[in-house]
């Protein structure tokens, strides 16, 4: 039987309304959420998708802006700039956007960014909480990938997860999530060995490597759930394609995430959550 899909586009659809709802709720009460984002003005992938951001956080009544950065941008002014988005109470959540222009030093404005409004989930402070199992906000992708688990009610509880990729966005927190589930986990990467035998004693497949369909349908153990996170562009194609190949892992799976509509949409809803969260816990 063919995978049933985790369809990412949808449930997004059904947050993306509660979101609106809860902010209208906000509004009422006087606390109009907003979201700041720090992007690169000469990456148009960054661009791209910061628009996209834009327009969702917009749609549901949300204050949407952003400061771009160009290579004649100052550390000083970024620290400066991140330092007011910290101080500015109007601000409830902030996107530093990977990535940032190679003269400016990302991992110290990440380290700036207040915990309580790095809304996207991966400062060191939040990367800690995450370690510690204290609460704080969760890296969006990873956390998407988990709305998905959650909303279809499967139960990872005991079950052999493999994570391919150990990003500090994505691989290593999607691991420690999954081990928040009471899954038994095992982070994979590009120099583990007899890789595909090790994909085929997995429950669970995360696939975060950034490598066009690497996973085939005779690495995936028969009824695992596979979590796709891979968004490749391949000459010749029309869309994007997964980390994993879809066709032939489908056939094999019970639930798997398509690319794209599976993982992407569910990041952005987690994002903006995420954000809506942190205008709550101000009324708290």
């Amino acid at each position: 039987m063919r995978a049933q899909i985790l369809d990412g586009k949808a449930l997004s659809t059904q947050v993306r309304e509660q979101i609106k709802s809860r902010t209208e709720a906000l509004i009422t009460r006087g606390v109009h959420p907003r979201i700041e984002v720090v992007v690169a003005a000469q990456d148009p992938a960054s661009l791209a998708y910061v628009r996209m951001k834009r327009k969702w956080a917009e749609a549901a009544g949300m204050i949407s802006g952003s400061w771009e950065v160009t290579a004649e941008t100052r550390q000083a002014e970024l620290m400066d700039h991140i330092q007011e988005l910290n101080e500015d109470s109007s601000v409830h959540g902030v996107l530093i956007q990977h990535p940032l222009p190679k003269h400016l030093d990302e991992d110290a404005a990440l380290l700036a960014l207040g915990a309580e409004k790095d809304v996207d989930g991966i400062t060191p402070q939040s990367l800690g909480r995450l370690t510690a199992g204290l609460p704080g906000f969760r890296c969006a992708t990873p956390l998407g990938m988990m709305c998905l688990i959650d909303h279809h009610q499967i139960d990872v509880t005991g079950k052999h997860a493999v994570v391919i990729g150990r990003s500090v966005i994505l691989g290593k927190p999607a691991a420690l999530m999954l081990l928040e589930k009471n899954a038994t986990v095992t982070i994979a990467h590009s120099r583990t060995q007899n890789l595909a035998d090790l994909c085929r004693t997995a429950d669970v497949l995360v696939a975060a490597v950034g490598r066009p369909e690497m996973v085939r349908g005779n690495w995936i153990k028969p009824g695992a759930v596979v979590l796709d996170a891979g968004y490749n562009k391949v000459e010749g194609r029309t869309h994007d394609v997964g980390d994993c190949h879809y066709d032939e892992c489908a056939e094999v799976a019970s639930w798997i995430t398509p690319v794209p509509g599976g993982v992407g949409p569910m990041t952005v809803a987690s994002l903006l959550s995420n954000c809506i969260d942190a205008a709550e816990a101000t009324l708290a």
